[in-house]
């Protein structure tokens, strides 16, 4: 089954389960994200009100995607920095304004052979080279 990378919005929209154009862009894929979106989409829903990422949302809402962040539904895959981080070392090297947040997006999604779906809030040049640089598939969705 192929796998799409998911970015921290894109994950919280897949987590709360309402999206539909989301769903439709997934397919029947896979879903992974990588340790770096993770945090930060835990860090917004710890934060009180929401964070920036959930401050929006109805408590039912925040209450979902939560509950998906602490016990992360079967069939999400999170690589270990640890086998990625050389690649991503690389990648930061080779690669000119990739931080290190994109290089492992980039990283994740050549490991898992993905395609790498981001929000249109993520869509930056630095991650969208890269990607193109290895012949990765990319995409993105309005957010």
């Amino acid at each position: 089954m192929p796998t799409v990378v998911l970015d921290d919005h894109l994950l919280r929209d897949w987590l709360a389960g309402s999206d539909a154009a989301l769903r439709k862009a997934i397919g029947r894929s896979d879903v992974a994200t990588t340790n770096l979106w993770y945090v930060r989409l835990c860090k917004s829903a710890a934060a009180q009100g929401g964070g920036t990422l959930l401050q929006t949302w109805s408590s039912p809402e925040r209450e979902a995607v939560i509950a998906g962040l602490i016990a992360l539904p079967d069939g999400v895959t999170v690589i270990p920095m640890v086998q990625l981080a050389w690649r991503i070392g690389q990648l930061i090297r080779d690669h000119s304004g990739l931080s290190t947040l994109g290089a492992e997006a980039i990283a994740a999604t050549e490991q898992l052979r993905a395609r790498l779906l981001v929000s249109s809030r993520d869509d930056v040049p630095g991650i969208r080279a890269a990607a193109l640089a290895i012949g990765a598939k990319y995409a993105t969705l309005e957010r």
